[in-house]
This record gives C-alpha cells, structure tokens and sequence, in this order.
C-alpha cells in the first residue's frame, strides 16, 4: 500500500513539474516586440512545448541577457542569464552555449552517464546544482518517462560560430540557500545567485 501511495506522488510531483516547466517556456516565448519573425519563433516553441519535447534555437549572436556566469570549455561558452526560483518548489536556469570553434559542436556528453538519460539525446538532462554549503546536488527533474525538464539540441548540437538558447529546471534548494554551482559534463562550475520569480 505505501509502494502506491508513493508512486502516486511521484506521478503527481512529475506532473506538477511537467506544467510548470511548460508554462515558464510559454511565458518566456510570450512576449513580442511586433517582429514578425519572433511571433513566428514562439508558435513553434509553444507548439514543440505541447508535445513535451523542448529545441534549442539557433542564432548567430548570443541575446543581450544580463549575464549571471559565464564559463569556457575547449571551443564552447556557456553563459547563464537567469537563475529564479518559483513559487513551485524549483528552479529554471536558463542562458546560452556558444559554439566558437571551427566545427560543429555535439552535446552528447551533457546528457549524463546514467542509462535512463541516454534517451534525452543530446540535452542538458546531465546538468546539476551543488549546493556547497548544504553538501547537496540537485538533478535535472524529469518526468515518468525519464525525458528531462531541459533544452535538447536541434540536430545533437550548435554550428561554429552559432549559439543556442537552454534552459534546465532542479528542485529548489532550501529558502536561505540563494548562491549554487551550476555543472554540466566537463565545463567549469558556474557560480550563480538565485532570484526570487
């Protein structure tokens, strides 16, 4: 009987998560400035956002974000722009990789060692935050079907020369804790403070 009883919030906790990562990338792709091109944008994300999955776009220069990190790792930069915590019980990162090398990038080694990750393809589904001062690391949650709450990369990846917007979503450490390391496969530790949404 607790076996159901746990499984059943389990499928509700994931639910809970599956919404509120929905609504944060449909409120993110809501806003236009009348360009044509940017409502055309947001259809699409919100039509992909519907069938669970989530694409990564592509563009030549990296958007005009303030920026809350940024760190290098052999031809790639990841830059984190937001960092908020919601009143649900998580928090969404979200920000840029830069591809500033001569050949096209694979995102492969992002999506983590564990099997039941492998199905995320190229994605931020091995991305985590350590919370240095509780001793904790929070993965990237993830849904029933063990598709994570992240950007995976159109095509596996990001042209030279090209960035592509990400986003992931953990559960939010304890209320006090506004200072964590955002990781994801062998790039630096990004230090990043926590906003309130």
């Amino acid at each position: 009987m607790d076996l159901r009883h746990t499984m059943q919030g389990r499928r509700a906790l994931s639910a809970v998560a599956i919404t509120t990562g929905l609504i944060l990338m449909v409120a993110g792709c809501g806003g236009g400035d009348g360009d044509g091109k940017r409502k055309a944008t947001s259809s699409s994300a919100q039509s992909t956002a519907g069938r669970g999955g989530s694409q990564s776009q592509q563009s030549s220069a990296p958007a005009a974000d303030k920026v809350l990190a940024e760190v290098k790792g052999g031809d790639i930069t990841l830059t984190v722009t937001s960092a908020v915590r919601d009143q649900g019980g998580f928090v969404t990162v979200s920000g840029t990789v830069t591809n500033i090398g001569g050949q096209f990038w694979i995102a492969s080694n992002w999506r983590g060692d564990e099997r039941e990750l492998s199905k995320n393809g190229a994605s931020l589904a091995g991305a985590s935050l350590i919370d240095s001062k509780g001793k904790k690391r929070y993965l990237v949650l993830r849904d029933t079907q063990g598709r994570c709450l992240c950007t995976k990369f159109d095509g596996g990846g990001v042209d030279a020369g090209k960035s592509a917007d990400w986003f992931a979503q953990f559960p939010a450490p304890p209320e006090g804790t506004n200072q964590v390391n955002f990781e994801v496969g062998a790039m630096p530790p990004a230090s990043i403070d926590l906003s309130q949404g």
